[in-house]
């Protein structure tokens, strides 16, 4: 656990905090783009202890929660064929779509099952020749490479009955969107951990010197978080806006170069659509033509038109850092993780499950009862619950 304990002693947190609040002098507002960076936050109360002056918001983190409505009424759709059988992460089981939730499809006859990798997949789909499996691939560029690695043994394996409903989505193109809107607020980003450790940090000079931001590659551990913040404002107080790398113990300027050969081998780059953002230019990835056989789109039927965002759900707001869930009228009351509205209640990554776990008081302003924030965290950092 050295990689891990260090990084949340109390002591370390708390002068951390100190020397962040010395160098904040003046407003700022910032992204971090991580829903584990989201739930680190919000479990150990860590914008307690930043400035008053500071601002965190959180940004599409969340690639369960980006993914488009009419790509999960595909998935159920395709679950529901008598001789398919889908598999994706847990995550994905609970989020609404206009079916219900693919638990909800299960309920009804579709043969979905939760697998842990899509190796898991490949395997079902070589002990079973007579169904056609496929795999649900949601995830950031952290993902990827598990998803490439399955249709390349599918492949070895001359597997023809093994698919990937494709929605891999990229997050330096998301960034740029959200900086390129005339009213955007946000002035500096966490950049997140995992995905750099895949993708390095290539791409994101060209962004902080077109729009004048720091970016700071940041860690998921109390202290990760706070240097990360702490780097921001300092560039942002002294007018700086370079990529600077703050989770040094698992991220390489050139990331992981196996891992993107691989990727680039089986996907392309694609313009594709971001829930809550509409389309994302190079926002994604999609199977390259040569591997046509291993898109579920080309052979089960292509993805239907699509299709509206529930009106009572305001995911779209929290997604894009304009709203905190807890600013949503549903939030604890209309919108639990028992009865979702969208994606980010469910979602071990979301925005709102984060607050509703980790937010007592959050919860409770939804009827939910209160805990302490010792007995979340063990290590009560702010010394105060919220």
């Amino acid at each position: 656990m050295k990689y891990v304990e260090p990084f949340r002693e109390p002591e370390r947190v708390r002068r951390a905090a100190a020397t962040l609040a010395a160098t904040c002098t003046r407003p700022w507002k910032i992204m971090e783009v991580c829903g584990g960076q989201t739930h680190a936050i919000a479990r150990y109360a860590i914008d307690d202890l930043l400035p008053d002056s500071l601002k965190l918001v959180h940004g599409p983190g969340c690639p369960v929660c980006v993914t488009p409505v009419e790509v999960i009424a595909h998935a159920q759709l395709l679950s529901l064929k008598p001789d398919v059988t889908l598999c994706t992460f847990g995550d994905m089981l609970r989020v609404p779509g206009p079916g219900g939730d693919l638990v909800a499809v299960r309920a009804r006859g579709a043969d979905v099952r939760l697998v842990l990798s899509p190796l898991d997949a490949v395997e079902i789909a070589r002990a079973n020749p007579e169904r056609q499996v496929v795999f649900f691939a949601v995830g950031f560029e952290t993902t990827a490479p598990s998803s490439a690695l399955s249709v390349e043994l599918a492949r070895r394996l001359e597997l023809s009955n093994y698919s990937l409903l494709v929605a891999h989505v990229r997050v330096a193109p998301a960034m740029e969107l959200l900086l390129s809107a005339p009213d955007n607020e946000v002035q500096g980003f966490l950049a997140a951990g995992h995905v750099c450790t895949i993708e390095g940090t290539s791409e994101y000079p060209a962004l902080a010197a077109r729009y004048r931001v720091p970016i700071v590659v940041t860690g998921f551990e109390p202290l990760d978080i706070l240097l990360g913040v702490r780097e921001v404002v300092r560039q942002l107080e002294a007018g700086q806006a370079d990529v600077t790398n703050r989770y040094e113990r698992a991220v390489k300027p050139d990331g992981n170069p196996l891992a993107r050969a691989m990727v680039d081998r089986v996907f392309e780059v694609a313009d594709v659509a971001w829930r809550g953002l509409g389309p994302v230019k190079r926002g994604g990835l999609k199977l390259r033509r040569e591997l046509a056989d291993f898109d579920a789109t080309r052979v089960h039927g292509p993805i239907a038109a699509p299709m509206p965002e529930p009106t009572a759900c305001r995911a779209a707001e929290v997604l894009r850092g304009r709203l905190e869930p807890i600013e949503c009228q549903a939030f604890g009351r209309q919108c639990t993780p028992e009865t979702p509205l969208g994606a980010p209640m469910v979602s071990t990554e979301g925005a709102c499950a984060a607050y509703f776990r980790f937010r007592p008081g959050a919860a409770r302003a939804g009827g939910r009862p209160a805990r302490a924030v010792a007995d979340r965290t063990g290590l009560d950092l702010a010394g105060k619950a919220r």
